[in-house]
């Protein structure tokens, strides 16, 4: 249980990270230093789990793939915005940059979550 939850946590957080990094060097509008992207990283990561939380628990109750997958992007721009209002070191300028890092690091996320999965799986078999 521990080591799963372990598994989890830390394809969250590379999968944040990767996304950060990547939007800050795709988009002109995205700059960040490396402790701009430590803070952001577990700043997002807690945001986003209670953003998701209250959106997947409070607001529907028996939501589909698709309204889930709509709910984590939602997820992911509140996020991001409360990010740039909370770190210092990392700065959002413009529509197209906070929506093209929002489908980057929405996109490592589910790719580094899926891979988490996988690993729990490939454990279980052991």
């Amino acid at each position: 249980m521990l080591v799963r939850s372990g598994i989890r946590i830390a394809s969250s957080l590379i999968g944040i990270v990767v996304g950060i990094v990547l939007a800050a060097a795709i988009f002109d509008g995205f700059s960040t230093t490396g402790t701009g992207i430590l803070e952001a990283t577990l700043i997002f990561w807690i945001v986003f789990l209670i953003v998701n939380f209250l959106a997947l628990r409070v607001l529907v109750r028996q939501p589909s793939v698709g309204l889930a997958g709509l709910l984590a992007l939602a997820s992911t721009i509140v996020s991001l915005i409360i990010v740039n209002l909370i770190v210092s070191d990392i700065s959002i300028h413009g529509v197209s940059a906070y929506l093209g890092a929002t489908l980057v690091i929405w996109i490592t996320t589910a790719i580094a979550d899926t891979i988490g999965r996988r690993m729990i799986r490939a454990r279980r078999r052991v």
